[in-house]
C-alpha cells in the first residue's frame, strides 16, 4: 500500500448525529465515534448518504468534518464526503476537507442532470485536480440515475494518481467483480469497496477490499468479523457471519431515506444516541420501529 492508497476493510458511514432543530450533538456523536473505534473498523466516513449531507447547508457540513476529523484524532483513517450537484461546491468543500486534515475524500456523482460522460469525467477530473488528497468515487445509480462503469473508472484511474478508490453501492455482483478486474489492472491498489452489505463476502472472495455498508453503524462485529474471518483463513467463520448480516438489508425496506432507521438500531444495539434526523426524513413510528427491532433480532444481533 502506498500513503494514497491505505483504505481498506470495513468503513461505516457513520450517522450525523443532530438535535430537533438540526445541531451537532456533538457528545453523542463523540461516543458513536469512540464505540466505532472501540469495534475495530478500519476507517470512518462521515457526510455520506447516511450521513445525511444532502438535507444539509454547506455551513452544516464544514462544521461535521471539522468536529470529525478533530475529534477521531488520527485514530482511524477520516474519508469526508464533498457530493454535490456542482462542481464549484464539491470543489470547495473537498478543499475544506484537506484544509483539517482529512486523510481522503468520497465523491458521488452528481444526482439532479444526467451528464454526458465527457461532463462528468471533467466533474470528477476537476475535483480530483483540486485537492491532494486520495480520491474515493462513490457508485450509487439507483441514487445518481447514472451507473459509474468500470471502463470510465479505469480511464480517471490512469490519469489521477489520487483517485484510488470507490465505494459500488450496486446491487450486482458482475459489476463489481468487473471494476475489481478492469480497475485493479491499472492500479493493483485501487481499493474496490461494496456498499451493500450481502455482497461484502463476494466482494473479498472476487479480490475486493471491504465494505462501506451502513450496517457498521450498528453491528460492526459482523462485517468486522467477516473481514477478519477472511483474511484469518476461517471461511467457516465468515460464511456464517455473512448469513447473519445478509439478513439486516431488510432494514433499509422500512422506511426512505432509511438513515432513521440506521439511527434507531443503533440506539437498540445500545449505543445512546438522539435519533432525530434531518427533514424531509421523519423519526420512525412506534410501528417501524417494532419492525427494525425485530429484524435485528432475526440476525441476532440484539
Amino acid at each position: 500500500m502506498t500513503e494514497l492508497n491505505r483504505f481498506k476493510g470495513i468503513i461505516p458511514p457513520v450517522s450525523s448525529i443532530v438535535d430537533k432543530e438540526g445541531n451537532l450533538k456533538e457528545a453523542e456523536m463523540a461516543s458513536l465515534i469512540d464505540k466505532l473505534i472501540e469495534d475495530k473498523v478500519n476507517g470512518l466516513f462521515f457526510l455520506g448518504t447516511g450521513g445525511e449531507f444532502s438535507q444539509m447547508f454547506v455551513n452544516e457540513r464544514k462544521a461535521i468534518a471539522e468536529f470529525a476529523v478533530k475529534y477521531v484524532g488520527k485514530r482511524v483513517p477520516v474519508l469526508i464526503g464533498i457530493g454535490s450537484t456542482n462542481t464549484r461546491e464539491a470543489i470547495l468543500l473537498s478543499q475544506h476537507a484537506e484544509e483539517i486534515g482529512a486523510d481522503g475524500i468520497v465523491a458521488i456523482n452528481p444526482y439532479y442532470w444526467s451528464l454526458t460522460e465527457e461532463n462528468l469525467y471533467d466533474y470528477f477530473s476537476e475535483i480530483a485536480k483540486s485537492v491532494k488528497l486520495p480520491v474515493l468515487l462513490y457508485n450509487f445509480p439507483t441514487l445518481t440515475g447514472q451507473d459509474l462503469t468500470p471502463d470510465f473508472v479505469k480511464e480517471l484511474v490512469i490519469n489521477h494518481q489520487n483517485i484510488v478508490g470507490i465505494k459500488e453501492t450496486i446491487d450486482s455482483i458482475g459489476h463489481i467483480r468487473e471494476m475489481i478486474d478492469k480497475v485493479k489492472k491499472v492500479n493493483p491498489n485501487f481499493s474496490v469497496f461494496c456498499g451493500f452489505d450481502d455482497h461484502l463476502f463476494n466482494t473479498l472472495l472476487l479480490g475486493g477490499d471491504g465494505a462501506i455498508s451502513a450496517s457498521a453503524n450498528f453491528a460492526p462485529q459482523l462485517s468486522v468479523g467477516i473481514y477478519n474471518g477472511f483474511l484469518a483463513g476461517d471461511l467457516e467463520k465468515a460464511v456464517s457471519l455473512q448469513k447473519q448480516l445478509s439478513i439486516l438489508p431488510q432494514l433499509y425496506k422500512i422506511d426512505s431515506p432509511f438513515v432513521n432507521v440506521v439511527k434507531e438500531a443503533s440506539k437498540l444495539c445500545g449505543i445512546n444516541i438522539s435519533t432525530e434526523v434531518l427533514p424531509p426524513t421523519k423519526t420512525l413510528t412506534e410501528e417501524k420501529n417494532q419492525q427494525v427491532k425485530e429484524i435485528l433480532q432475526q440476525a441476532k444481533v440484539l
